[in-house]
């Protein structure tokens, strides 16, 4: 079975074919973070550490979104949100929210969770639980509402 990095790079290839233009430049960019990661590590990355780049790299994009529509910058936004859309097509199914707060309340009731003190801790657990599957930033937030309302 092909490597995450091998897929991507064929999907380079038929975007060089297809002259699809954001394709191409979204997907050079990310090999090309992918292959600095790869020479830092002094290896092959696994198909996680792929993952976390294209997470990286969509984590980026969106705050670029933010910014340009903040900024009145529609056609930047849509272009970073097309390119999103293509680094998203790399990432496993993102939970929704109802899952993550279920996940969130198992958690609390495993570790007897009071308060905001015991945040640390849940977010640690919950993350190994669902990482790569949901926004890290939408884990705080339930987390943060579920102790504000045990305490």
């Amino acid at each position: 079975m092909a490597s995450l990095f091998e897929k991507i790079s064929e999907e380079l290839k038929v975007a060089l074919k297809d002259k699809d233009e954001i394709k191409v430049s979204t997907l050079r960019f990310l090999i090309s973070k992918i292959n600095n990661s790869k020479i830092d590590k002094g290896r092959d990355l696994t198909d996680e550490e792929v993952i976390s780049e294209v997470e990286k790299d969509a984590k980026r994009h969106k705050e670029s979104i933010e910014a340009f529509e903040k900024g009145g910058r529609d056609e930047l936004a849509s272009k970073e949100k097309k390119e999103l859309e293509i680094l998203s097509s790399y990432l496993p199914e993102q939970m929704t929210r109802e899952e993550v707060e279920k996940i969130i309340s198992d958690v609390i009731n495993e570790l007897g969770a009071v308060s905001l003190v015991d945040m640390g801790k849940v977010m640690s657990v919950v993350m190994g639980k669902i990482k790569g599957k949901t926004d890290g930033a939408l884990v705080s937030e339930v987390v943060k509402e579920k102790l504000s309302r045990v305490a």
